[in-house]
């Protein structure tokens, strides 16, 4: 019997009693008052049970007990010692959840699950508020997250607004690196494309490569995704020649890159999971998945660079732990002779 969805534990209604006078309660999703709380931790609170249940699915039920350390009122301590103490070990927790927030938002973002990513980025941009301060470079990553699942819902007025925050931020840090630099360009470039603006989108996926080639190199997977993004707004473009030389580029990196993760794994018996998460496996098996698609449907195929392709598919799904697909890849009677 269908129903509505079931709440992992009861909430309870705050007793406006028990509330300081002059304390409000506010929602942990859009802050307007509370009126229930989380009955586990029972230092967070929402304004009905639709928000809970999607604080819970996004981030809560990663760190509802590490915040009782967190959010509840700090001990007495006579001694200065104590307290100095205290201030560090509280810091040292925030600085946890700050990265356990930031990997979720991610993790889910590579999933596609955009609505979820939106609880554990507000978490993740809070949180890093009270370390760092507001209008710090440690907040571009949290708008970024919030920019790109804004995006992922089609809510592209929202995603500006956090993209501008982001951008102001980076403005006015001239010592920024080109990490975060390259991470907002390419937010830049997949806010443009979706808005349909593809010149504006190739600029700044051209800087994220320019960015991200000075952080990580030019043969790094991260700057080659740079390239894959760029081919595919010259397909929209219908420029398919310069879109098909740019997949040749990304194949070829992460064909080096595999065979390298290959090789470590014959001599040291080690797994993908160290360097891929099931959620970054995934959105490179689709990039792969395009750029075949993409040479296979070419007029003029590249049979190298579909082999290689190929290739990379079958090492993926065998370094993931998936044998059966690459028995399927094998089947195909264009790749068989590449696996």
């Amino acid at each position: 019997m269908a129903g509505k969805p079931r709440v992992p534990w009861d909430l309870s209604e705050i007793i406006p009693l028990s509330i300081p006078k002059g304390v409000k309660k506010l929602c942990e999703l859009c802050e307007k008052p509370a009126h229930l709380q989380c009955t586990k931790c029972r230092l967070t609170f929402y304004c009905g049970t639709e928000h809970q249940q999607a604080d819970w699915v996004g981030i809560h039920d990663r760190i509802c007990q590490l915040l009782v350390p967190i959010r509840s009122p700090a001990p007495f301590y006579s001694l200065q010692a104590d307290r100095d103490t205290h201030r560090i070990q509280t810091r040292i927790k925030q600085e946890q959840l700050v990265e356990i927030s930031r990997a979720v938002a991610q993790s889910k973002l590579f999933e596609g699950k955009y609505m979820e990513v939106q609880p554990a980025a507000q978490f993740f941009l809070r949180c890093a508020t009270d370390i760092f301060g507001p209008g710090v470079v440690q907040l571009v990553p949290a708008y970024l997250l919030l920019a790109e699942s804004s995006v992922g819902l089609g809510s592209l007025s929202q995603a500006k607004r956090f993209m501008s925050a982001a951008e102001w931020v980076v403005l006015r840090s001239p010592d920024c690196g080109p990490a975060v630099r390259h991470q907002l360009h390419r937010s830049l470039g997949r806010l443009y494309t979706m808005m349909g603006n593809l010149d504006a989108a190739l600029l700044h996926f051209a800087n994220d490569v320019y960015y991200a080639s000075e952080e990580y190199g030019l043969d790094n997977t991260v700057t080659c995704d740079g390239y894959f993004l760029m081919a595919n707004v010259f397909i929209q473009k219908g420029e398919r020649l310069i879109a098909h030389s740019l997949y040749s580029e990304v194949a070829r990196t992460w064909h080096s890159h595999l065979t390298k993760l290959f090789e470590s794994l014959k001599q040291n018996s080690t797994s993908l999971e160290p360097s891929f998460d099931k959620s970054q496996r995934a959105e490179v098996d689709q990039m792969l998945r395009t750029i075949l698609e993409a040479g296979e449907n070419n007029s003029i195929q590249n049979k190298s660079q579909i082999a290689l392709v190929a290739h990379c598919l079958a090492m993926l799904w065998f370094l993931g732990g998936d044998p059966q697909k690459v028995r399927h890849l094998t089947e195909l009677p264009d790749t068989a002779a590449s696996v």
